[in-house]
């Protein structure tokens, strides 16, 4: 649920793609939005748009779409985050689409994923997905240990991302927390190997992340080339503007594909993507 994270997208993908094989990912869910320590707004609507101002902000520099009306600031993250955990016990691609459909919610729907309910629904119709398995798998208590480890990891930040200078506009910092301590900038990547750590926290270009591969481990990142405008919507299904760009250089629009209007640009769909939203409540509005 963090617009950073959301406008990183493009170049995690690419990195995910140019790591493939090679790697071993893993997402922790930092709840951003923890209604289970936190209190609510005192007052929500200027709560929603402040938050709706601070998203528009960000998109200027990530040009990732955003919503054209945010109906409210999430609640809480624990619901998605649940569902998401959930969802990697269905294998990688239903992990991604399923995370990819509740970030959407947010920055694309502005309805937010905030509940169980909102956010099984928004995941229905992901390819491969049983969905009465992942409401299920939700509410168990091994996901819930799940999201508590990963919470409490993003609050115990490595010392090197205390204080992070540079001249992008989130160099990515840890931030305080309400009491007193501190949790990672979201997003943070932090690349492992046996002889070393590197952690790159924050907005950055791809290049900023690829040198942190290089440096642990040369020649691991595959240079080959990118996918074309039909591959690329055919192996993710849904695609922004910046993700298109670097994903996917060519002629574009592929045959087929369905634009979502926004106000920050278009998000591309699959047209099976597109048809599988169909009869969802989280239906988003297409158009030339």
């Amino acid at each position: 649920m963090c617009p950073w994270a959301w406008g990183s997208e493009p170049v995690f993908r690419r990195l995910r793609a140019a790591s493939a094989g090679r790697v071993r990912w893993r997402r922790a869910y930092a709840v951003l939005f923890d209604d289970e320590v936190e209190d609510p707004a005192p007052d929500p609507a200027a709560e929603t748009a402040w938050y709706a101002g601070y998203v528009e902000e960000i998109s200027t520099h990530t040009g990732a779409p955003r919503a054209a009306l945010l109906a409210r600031v999430a609640s809480s993250s624990w619901p998605s985050s649940l569902v998401a955990v959930a969802a990697e016990l269905q294998g990688a691609d239903v992990a991604e689409g399923v995370l990819r459909r509740l970030r959407e919610t947010v920055f694309v729907l502005g309805d937010p994923a905030d509940t169980l309910d909102r956010a099984v629904a928004a995941a229905r119709g992901v390819p491969g997905l049983d969905t009465d398995r992942l409401r299920s798998d939700a509410v168990s208590a091994a996901s819930r240990e799940r999201v508590e480890r990963d919470r409490a990891e993003a609050r115990r930040p490595v010392a090197e991302v205390r204080s992070v200078r540079g001249d992008s506009p989130h160099p990515g910092s840890a931030r305080e927390t309400p009491d007193g301590g501190f949790r990672y900038a979201l997003p943070t990547l932090l690349v492992r190997t046996p002889s070393g750590r590197r952690a790159v926290p924050g907005w950055r270009p791809y290049e900023a992340y690829a040198a942190a591969f290089e440096e642990l481990r040369p020649g691991l990142l595959d240079p080959s080339a990118p996918l074309s405008p039909a591959e690329a919507l055919e192996r993710h299904r849904s695609l922004t503007e910046p993700e298109r760009r670097l994903l996917a250089p060519g002629v574009w629009p592929p045959p087929g594909a369905v634009p979502v209007v926004g106000p920050n640009g278009p998000l591309w769909l699959h047209p099976d993507e597109a048809s599988a939203r169909e009869d969802s409540p989280f239906r988003p509005v297409t158009g030339p």
